[in-house]
């Protein structure tokens, strides 16, 4: 395979693919007409493509593994408005063969700067308990690896690894920022919920090379498990301090936690109720949101249209801004 890689937001319409790409999602599917085809979602550091393999057998499902590297065959083609790919072989590759780089959404260098960053903010945290309980999860070097490594989410956003460290690093920024606008909110508080919103993704997800999720994390979900594992953050920072936390600061975390989703039809147990959780959630949604309209108009295959086709998901289609695309050139 050639040293200069097509990634998968370079690919265009009617384009002949011989890559390597990082395989998940596959399911064997009959046809109208009873035949079975494989489908697989490929994907590489910018992004992920729909593949399909005709006349597809069991021996072609076995062949490989959700998570494995394969190489893929075949012609790209646009139906209705999003690329696909239509293969003609798939075979597993070993690990040794590949390059990860082109598969990391986030090199070394920028989640060490992530990762420093967050601890800088964190160990700015005013408040003795709640740095105390920081300072308790900065310590814990398994979650902390779990931390910087594990996604925000499978599909909607930040879905890579780091992406939840980016996410979280982006959410505490908008609380800096807003705090010096609203100095009433508890600027140490909506701190450590920024922080912990989604720490129960660190057990709810398995990334290792595949995104998907856990057995714990299907039946219990990560607001259940981020709960617990404050829990015993809180014991433990009891027993380092010698200092119980205050029952007030303890209950207003826990609730940033279990509102943040903000809607109960959207997971949460409850609505938000304090100013700070309602500036969470916002600010929450407003971070993955705006993640995901950038990454669909980056990924938009339609060049010859200033908008992109209408996204189920957020209710709209998005205008492209040419003039931006210009002013960059």
């Amino acid at each position: 395979m050639s040293s200069t890689r097509r990634y998968v937001s370079q690919l265009g319409h009617q384009e002949q693919v011989d890559e390597i790409f990082l395989a998940s999602d596959k399911q064997l599917r009959p046809n109208r007409n009873g035949n079975y085809y494989l489908q697989v979602e490929l994907s590489d550091r910018t992004g992920s493509i729909a593949a399909r393999l005709w006349n597809a057998s069991e021996k072609n499902f076995k062949s490989f593994e959700n998570g494995d590297y394969v190489r893929v065959e075949g012609a790209t083609q646009l139906y209705q408005g999003t690329m696909q790919m239509i293969a003609n072989a798939i075979s597993k590759v070993s690990p040794d063969q590949v390059d990860e780089d082109h598969f990391r959404a986030l090199g070394t260098q920028e989640i060490d700067r992530l990762a420093s960053r967050l601890g800088e903010i964190l160990r700015g945290v005013q408040s003795p308990h709640l740095r105390n309980l920081a300072e308790c999860y900065l310590m814990d070097e398994a979650f902390m690896d779990r931390f910087v490594r594990a996604p925000a989410g499978v599909r909607n956003h930040h879905a890579f690894q780091g992406g939840l460290l980016k996410h979280v690093v982006s959410l505490m920024e908008l609380v800096l920022g807003i705090v010096k606008c609203h100095p009433e909110l508890d600027r140490d508080l909506l701190l450590l919920g920024a922080f912990l919103h989604d720490a129960g993704k660190t057990e709810e997800l398995s990334y290792d090379r595949d995104l998907a999720y856990t057995d714990q994390g299907q039946l219990l979900g990560h607001i259940v498990l981020g709960l617990s594992s404050l829990d015993a953050k809180i014991a433990e920072a009891e027993r380092l301090s010698g200092e119980v936390m205050p029952e007030e600061i303890v209950l207003e975390l826990r609730h940033l936690i279990v509102s943040h989703h903000g809607e109960l039809e959207f997971g949460s147990p409850v609505l938000p109720m304090t100013p700070e959780a309602v500036v969470l959630h916002y600010l929450d949604n407003l971070d993955a949101k705006l993640h995901q309209v950038q990454q669909l108009l980056r990924d938009d295959p339609n060049s010859g249209s200033n908008w992109t086709p209408y996204h189920a998901s957020l209710g709209r289609k998005l205008y492209k801004q040419p003039h931006k695309t210009r002013d960059e050139e």
